[in-house]
């Protein structure tokens, strides 16, 4: 009943309905997939498999390249809250990076939702070079989380070759 509250749910489903959305609908996010976005090539736009777990490597990094992730997703139900990006980085079992991102707050609309996170640069030389693990997860404020990806990655020299 607070009125505040009432118009900034308006405010943000814009054409939607308010009557259609109880307050009980959880949101529902589900993310379409993510590309790995870099000047050097074209982008590497990876399909995110329903159990979160890509089978074998999921992808090469080139050392020292520049890159941005992009993320493909649709928000149906109800707004989400302050979705955020937690990842985390392990090479032969050590912590080496961890990373946490806000995304933002969605609506429910039919379209998908794109997010580009900001700029990171892969590590370069020797010791950077090789395999990792790592962990990405997708939670909103009230710690829902929407998608959890274990996957394992590369760097190394140069990109791998495109198919």
């Amino acid at each position: 009943d607070d009125e505040s509250l009432r118009k900034w749910k308006e405010q943000l489903l814009g054409g939607v309905d308010i009557n259609n959305i109880g307050e009980t609908l959880e949101p529902e996010v589900k993310f379409l997939s993510v590309a790995i976005v870099s000047p050097d090539r074209e982008d590497i736009v990876l399909s995110i498999p329903a159990d979160g777990k890509p089978e074998g490597l999921w992808f090469t990094l080139k050392e020292a390249s520049h890159y941005r992730l992009k993320f493909s997703f649709q928000v149906s139900n109800n707004i989400v809250s302050g979705l955020r990006y937690t990842n985390t980085v392990w090479k032969t079992g050590v912590k080496v990076d961890s990373t946490k991102d806000m995304i933002g707050t969605f609506s429910p609309q039919l379209e998908p939702y794109t997010h580009e996170m900001p700029e990171e640069t892969a590590p370069s030389g020797f010791l950077a070079r090789g395999s990792y693990t790592a962990k990405s997860k997708f939670l909103d404020d009230d710690n829902k989380c929407y998608l959890e990806i274990n996957y394992t990655f590369d760097i190394r020299k140069d990109w791998a070759a495109t198919e």
